[in-house]
């Protein structure tokens, strides 16, 4: 008799966890694979949570960048018309003989001013280093 009750005690621990409808986990391990889930579950959150908040940024970056080049290209484009009416009004300038004479006069005094620029700097220069070898000047 005592190895018809082990078969019984075997055969209720096989078919304990069936139920109509088919093969049931024993709860400890599911509560473990449930608990697991939830687990993963909350790690995925986080992880799409902080990336939403990385594509905010980067979206935000972006349309500052955005607004940055669209106001430099209209200062471009303001700055573009102003050089081209400088130069529309230089061409005018230089197209006649008389103005050639002047802008080559002009350029001849600033040549003048230079040269007479450089040669001052360099006598005041030679001047201070004569005197700080006479021990004048230290």
């Amino acid at each position: 008799m005592n190895s018809r009750r082990d078969f019984r005690s075997h055969r209720a621990a096989l078919f304990d966890g069936i139920e109509e409808g088919g093969v049931r986990a024993p709860d400890s391990s599911r509560e473990i694979h449930e608990h697991e889930n939830d687990q993963a579950l909350d790690s995925l959150h986080d992880r799409v949570s902080v990336l939403k908040r990385l594509t905010g940024d980067i979206h935000e970056e972006v349309e500052n960048h955005n607004r940055m080049l669209d106001r430099m290209g209209n200062d471009m484009d303001a700055s573009r018309g102003f050089l081209s009416g400088t130069v529309d009004k230089f061409k005018m300038v230089f197209e006649t003989k008389s103005s050639r004479r002047m802008a080559t006069m002009v350029a001849s005094f600033i040549a003048v001013f230079l040269l007479i620029y450089y040669l001052t700097r360099v006598l005041v220069l030679k001047r201070n280093g004569a005197l700080v070898d006479l021990g004048i000047v230290r």
